[in-house]
């Protein structure tokens, strides 16, 4: 495995590119943002520390765009040697298959709330998806990203937590935000 790191906002890949390897992200994040034809950005996952990107277990092509969230540092396998390593070794194999299993478990998540959930119900669903065990956020992504995970406009967002705010429900503190009333929270979610 090779390392690299990145700075904010780095284009690690393009939709339409050739796909040949698989990366591990050690520290920072990365964003799988979609362009329709009409021209529109649409977030389809958001990876942190520890989790997998890329083609696996065959070389295939970038169905979207790879940008990086922060400074962001990953290790990078070709596809082949990760999948004859798979193959040699179960707990590999197992614990890749974990990995993907819990991604596409996000994904599928993310299309139902796309299809039930309103836009101010997607952005706090965004928001509890990214609180730790204590209800907090410890580094808060853009209202712009917020939106694009959500699936809305960038002042939609702005306004849903704005509403919370004012609500006592979230505090914002620099880079931090704390969920004060998770309930609360979960029950604007529809």
């Amino acid at each position: 495995m090779s390392h690299t790191a990145f700075s904010h906002n780095v284009v690690i890949a393009h939709q339409g590119d050739p796909s040949e390897h698989c990366w591990l992200i050690l520290d920072g994040s990365v964003r799988i943002q979609l362009i329709s034809c009409d021209g529109q950005r649409a977030q389809l996952a958001y990876h942190g520390p520890g989790e997998v990107f890329g083609a696996y277990p065959d070389v295939t092509t970038h169905r979207a765009d790879i940008i990086t969230s922060g400074d962001t540092e990953v290790l990078r396998i070709a596809t082949s040697t990760i999948a004859a390593v798979a193959a040699d070794h179960a707990s590999v194999a197992y614990g890749l298959s974990r990995l993907f299993a819990r991604q596409l478990d996000m994904a599928l998540d993310r299309m139902a709330a796309r299809a039930t959930l309103t836009a101010a119900g997607r952005v706090y669903s965004e928001l509890m998806r990214l609180v730790d065990a204590d209800n907090i956020i410890s580094l808060v992504p853009t209202v712009t990203a917020l939106a694009m995970g959500a699936n809305t406009s960038r002042e939609t967002a702005s306004r849903a937590i704005t509403a919370l705010e004012r609500r006592g429900i979230v505090k914002r503190d620099g880079q931090m935000m704390t969920v004060q009333a998770p309930r609360m929270l979960k029950e604007l979610i529809f």
